[in-house]
Parts: C-alpha cells; sequence; structure tokens
C-alpha cells in the first residue's frame, strides 16, 4: 500500500466529515489546505448519468471561465495564406500546414489546443489517431474548426475550457489556481458546472448530474452539494 505523506494526511483530516458542501466552503476548505511548493489547479471532476459509447449520450462543449485558468495555453492552427497571418497576430504559437502535420506525425505535439480552418480538415484528419486521445482533434462543435481562428485563437488565450465526457461517464478539467481569490475560483466552478449541465444530451435517461467533486492537484476531494453548484 502506497505510503500517505503528512501533507496529505493532514488534508484528509481536515476533510473528514466534510461532505455535499457548498461550492464556496469547498473552495474555502481547499485553499487552506493545499501545501504544495507549485502553485496547485483546483480541478473538477463531474459524474454524469450517460453512457458515452451511445452517440446520442455524448457530452462536450466548451466553456469561457469568468476569471481564466491561469495557464498559459499554447496554441497550434492549420491555415494557409491570410488565415495563417490572422493567427500569428492573434498570438498563435505554432502556425502550419502540411510541414505542422509531419512535426506531429514525429510527435512534436508542444500545443495545448488545436485549431483548424474547414479547408484544412483532410490534412488534420489524418492525425485523428494521434490528436483524438489527446482531446486535441478540432472541431466544429467546440469551436476549433472555424474560418475566424483570430477569434478562435484569442479566446483559447484567455482560458477558454473544453470538456469531454469520458468512458465512465466522468468530465473532469482544471478550473483556475488555487491562488486565485476565492470568490473567483467559485465563480469559475459554477461557470463549468452551467456548461455542462447545458450541455446535456437528448438521449440522457434519469439523474444527469449525479455527483461533483473538487480537489487541488495534489489533495483529496471534497464532494460538493450539486443543487448549490447549479443555483436549483
Amino acid at each position: 500500500m502506497a505510503k500517505v505523506g503528512k501533507r496529505m494526511r493532514a488534508a484528509r483530516e481536515a476533510f473528514a466529515g466534510k461532505e455535499n458542501v457548498t461550492v464556496e466552503e469547498a473552495v474555502q476548505l481547499i485553499k487552506e489546505n493545499a501545501n504544495a511548493k507549485f502553485d496547485e489547479t483546483l480541478e473538477i471532476a463531474m459524474n454524469l448519468g450517460v453512457d458515452p459509447r451511445h452517440a446520442d449520450q455524448m457530452v462536450r462543449g466548451v466553456v469561457g471561465l469568468p476569471n481564466g485558468t491561469g495557464k498559459e495555453v499554447r496554441v497550434a492552427v492549420f491555415a494557409r495564406g491570410p488565415k495563417a497571418d490572422e493567427a500569428k497576430e492573434a498570438g498563435a504559437d505554432i502556425v502550419g500546414a502540411e510541414d505542422l502535420m509531419e512535426q506531429i506525425q514525429q510527435g512534436k505535439i508542444d500545443f495545448d489546443r488545436c485549431i483548424a480552418t474547414p479547408d484544412m480538415m483532410p490534412i488534420v484528419g489524418r492525425l485523428g489517431k494521434i490528436l483524438g486521445p489527446r482531446n486535441l482533434m478540432p472541431n466544429p462543435k467546440v469551436g476549433t474548426v472555424t474560418m475566424d481562428v483570430a477569434d478562435a485563437v484569442r479566446k483559447a488565450k484567455a482560458g477558454e475550457v473544453q470538456f469531454k465526457v469520458e468512458k465512465a461517464g466522468v468530465v473532469h478539467a482544471g478550473i483556475g489556481k488555487v491562488s486565485f481569490d476565492a470568490e473567483k475560483l467559485a465563480e469559475n466552478v459554477r461557470a463549468f458546472v452551467d456548461a455542462v449541465a447545458k450541455a446535456k444530451p437528448a438521449g440522457a435517461k434519469g439523474t444527469y448530474l449525479k455527483k461533483i467533486s473538487l480537489s487541488s492537484t495534489m489533495g483529496p476531494g471534497v464532494s460538493v452539494d450539486v443543487a448549490d453548484a447549479t443555483g436549483e
């Protein structure tokens, strides 16, 4: 059995008996017990009543967090000509076409978000097996296949977060740094939960939002009252 460190043990003791608390209580508890030597990320995990193996129960989307994520996002853009220039001017870190495809095929994936103009999709489509598992494949449903590459780049840089349900029916994401003000973190939590709630698929049956948990990168999780998080 893995040995539990002093910091984790102390955090678990502080979290003991704290279940289904308000968003604000959860954020405060996590902030008070995040003792790593780096600025930890506030992470959210949402258990959904869906089976993503069925197409009509897939949950995916994008949300612009009101206070950003605190993380520097590197953006790659597949574009040519004037659109490539627009992407560079908007702050894209990597811009290319066949040359960018070759870099990715060689395993050079030095970016967190991938955007493409529609005409680039025949090239990008060849990278599905590489980008897909990393949740980096451009998709029109989340605004990463678009002619307005400049706007997409700016939104990505400003802290826009993509989400996609995993096989077990869980959505998770990093939604801010623990060093943020508690109020700003709570705003980010509620914005993320609202976006996932609005992304409820037509095929979802029964309870959709089953459980919401918050944690810091190195800390234990605490469950949040679903009704409080959704404002119901």
